[in-house]
């Protein structure tokens, strides 16, 4: 079985998202300690709430530091909801601006749609030889709630990751719904809230590991 520390940084849905990773067959470990969030064979960034306050949080615990020692050595990272925002340049919500973990290029901003947020069931356009979507239905469908995500993909051949697999979603314009990179991967859709649609790209992730 494999090992999945949930990174505890006082934001995300740990109850659910605890729950949902043992479902779908990992052993999981509620932490902040670097220690065990290090040396898991996964580790779960979770995020709800804003921008700078997850990164706030995220800086309390060395988070920032974690994920970027874990993806140095090649070790897996899921990013869920604002936890996969923080992964990005920065953030902006009520024109601040906060800087993020910086894995990606990009600025993840308020979505130009005519309601927000943007919570309910949406499908997503996956790209081939995916991960995290594989066995799914083209029409299988996610469970959102955001106000804000990243809308451009900007890709240098600076990074030390390889090229990404995009999945794009809309809500007034295309945004990222999920990014798989090498070691680091994220969805902006909550897939323990997504039924069994969230279970199957759990334990497509978990198998990876």
């Amino acid at each position: 079985m494999k090992s999945v520390a949930l990174l505890d940084y006082g934001s995300g849905n740990l109850h659910s998202a605890n729950r949902a990773l043992i479902r779908a067959g990992a052993d999981v470990t509620v932490t902040a300690d670097p220690e065990i969030a290090l040396h898991a064979d996964g580790l779960v960034v979770p995020g709800v709430g804003a921008f700078a306050a997850c990164m706030a949080g995220l800086r309390e615990v060395r988070g920032e530091r974690i994920i970027g020692k874990r993806l140095a050595g090649g070790r897996p990272v899921l990013g869920i909801c604002v936890g996969m925002q923080i992964l990005f340049e920065r953030g902006v919500e009520f024109g601040v601006q906060t800087d993020g973990c910086a894995e990606w290029p990009g600025t993840v901003e308020r979505l130009d749609a005519p309601i927000l947020p943007h919570m309910g069931w949406n499908t997503v356009r996956t790209p081939q030889d995916s991960v995290l979507f594989d066995g799914m239905d083209a029409d299988t469908r996610f469970y959102f709630v955001h106000s804000y995500a990243a809308q451009h993909w900007n890709w240098t051949d600076e990074s030390p990751l390889p090229p990404a697999k995009l999945t794009w979603a809309e809500h007034g314009a295309p945004f990222l719904a999920a990014i798989e990179n090498g070691p680091l991967s994220a969805t902006q859709f909550h897939p323990e809230k997504s039924g069994d649609a969230g279970a199957h790209l759990l334990r497509n992730w978990i198998r990876s590991l």
